[in-house]
């Protein structure tokens, strides 16, 4: 089953793929078709069925312009490489402390390795890179802004009830951080935040939690 989400400028699709229930999310600019794929994780043909019907929410010719990783693990990747070639004029973007390992598990080269606040105009939409270190080193979140609405493609690193997965009390702490510094306190309550895996949620329903967060260690 495919998920919309329409704001003023783009629409966003979702479908749920791998037994692992990876979200695959299209953003489709509705003035000019330009489209961005984010996290090619599984299941290459229904990705392509997900970005041709992105075609029904624009005029315009679609075009797919980037694929965008989250981070490096391979349940978020196992579609990369059959999703590249078949749109080899689309991007790869990643961020930079992962583009490494990505390139190496699946052979696709990262055109773009991302730092934390680049920001990708796509010709229609722009998203910016907020860096969350510690469920990966080079894990990122992506903001979208448009019609006043805020939206964060957040990977692995933040769901409902809690962050990403760590595997050591440094990389929990290091996402803490930067959740509470890059996320919570630049953005607001009403963003909605559309995790790696799972249902959605928005900063308005976490915020009261960081600290239980905190304490829990998880």
């Amino acid at each position: 089953m495919t998920k919309i989400i329409e704001t003023e400028h783009v629409v966003i699709r979702s479908i749920v793929v791998s037994g692992m229930a990876n979200n695959v999310y299209l953003i489709t600019a509705k003035e000019s078709g330009a489209q961005v794929l984010i996290d090619a994780a599984d299941d290459a043909d229904a990705i392509k069925d997900l970005i041709a019907s992105g075609g029904d929410d624009t005029s315009a010719d679609p075009v797919l312009r980037a694929i965008i990783t989250t981070h490096q693990h391979w349940d978020h990747i196992r579609a990369l490489a059959a999703t590249s070639a078949a749109y080899p004029d689309a991007m790869a973007i990643a961020g930079s402390a992962d583009a490494k390992a990505i390139t190496e598990a699946e052979g696709v080269e990262i055109a773009h390795a991302v730092e934390h606040l680049d920001v990708g105009d796509f010709g229609g939409f722009v998203l910016q890179a907020i860096g969350l270190r510690g469920h990966t080193p080079g894990s990122i979140a992506l903001l979208l802004r448009d019609g006043g609405e805020t939206i964060l493609f957040s990977g692995d690193s933040l769901f409902p009830g809690g962050p990403g997965k760590t595997w050591n009390p440094e990389d929990f702490t290091s996402l803490m951080d930067d959740l509470e510094e890059r996320v919570f306190a630049q953005l607001p309550d009403q963003t909605r935040v559309l995790p790696g895996h799972g249902d959605g949620t928005t900063l308005g329903e976490e915020r009261p939690k960081l600290a239980e967060w905190r304490e829990r260690g998880w």
